[in-house]
């Protein structure tokens, strides 16, 4: 490794409009609290990755109930990704994203 330089690998959003078309019920219960995030356009990846986070700041939320039955799955999921990341095995890195989206796609039809 250089000593002042890194290679780093970006999980960008890559929605056909954005996530609020992608996922209209989780952006409105987002926004509710936090429109901000919701305009940031983030990636399900970087939402799995702020899990614990969206827990608390969504107490008492049905959005919460519904992030709280998929915790284990997207946390597992974040973790086998940044570990595949981190060795370079991208191709299987890629496979666990379309988990994360399958994730989100429940969680999508569970929300009202």
């Amino acid at each position: 490794m250089s000593k002042y330089m890194q290679l780093t690998i970006n999980v960008r959003p890559y929605y056909e409009k954005d996530i609020e078309g992608t996922y209209p019920k989780l952006t409105s219960n987002l926004r509710r609290l936090d429109s901000s995030l919701v305009s940031r356009n983030p990636s399900l990846y970087e939402l799995a990755g702020q899990l614990d986070l969206l827990l608390y700041r969504f107490d008492g939320t049905k959005l919460r109930e519904v992030l709280l039955r998929h915790k284990e799955k997207l946390h597992n999921a974040y973790k086998n990704i940044e570990e595949n990341i981190a060795d370079w095995h991208l191709d299987q890195a890629d496979k666990l994203l379309y988990s994360i989206e399958d994730i989100f796609d429940e969680i999508e039809s569970e929300l009202a």
